[in-house]
């Protein structure tokens, strides 16, 4: 017969301890490990933006092994940040990861999938260009790094339309 184990709820008095250790972690590229403190953090303070946060870039950090789950569960967490320009900034981020992802995975379509998703990108980051706080420019940071990844990369091009083959029969 299988044991089952129950989860340990954190304490309120442990959370800030516990966020600087889910951020080591994702620091430390271990970002299961700071995805399941976070959940911690959240299931005692399911408000705390700084667990919200550090949990969506977690998961944003596991794009390339499980791209699917991690990117629906990240964008699901977009509408629980507290401000416009936040969910606008962090779904910019969400972007340019997955098109960074399609970019290393490489294969047929790899270029204009990646050259998508990073327009993508621009389009949010724009978007928080125009909301950001005064002082902030990290959105203007990604945008120019959207900016020059597409330059430097020959690649990342819209999808080619395909030619019409027209057959006149006579």
């Amino acid at each position: 017969m299988e044991e089952k184990y129950e989860l340990k709820r954190l304490s309120r008095e442990a959370v800030p301890a516990a966020l600087e250790k889910a951020e080591r972690y994702r620091l430390l590229n271990e970002p299961v490990e700071a995805e399941s403190i976070c959940r911690d953090v959240l299931e005692v303070e399911p408000e705390n933006r700084t667990a919200l946060v550090t949990l969506f870039l977690a998961l944003s950090d596991q794009l390339d092994e499980r791209l699917g789950s991690a990117y629906g569960e990240a964008r699901e967490l977009l509408g629980r940040l507290p401000d416009d320009y936040s969910r606008t900034y962090y779904a910019g981020i969400l972007c340019e990861r997955r098109a960074k992802v399609h970019l290393k995975r490489g294969g047929p379509g790899h270029g204009s999938m990646a050259y998508a998703w990073f327009k993508e990108a621009l389009d949010h980051f724009g978007r928080a260009i125009d909301l950001r706080p005064a002082g902030n420019d990290e959105a203007l940071l990604r945008w120019n790094t959207c900016v020059r990844t597409l330059a430097a990369h020959s690649q990342l091009a819209p999808e080619a339309e395909e030619a019409t083959v027209v057959l006149l029969l006579e």
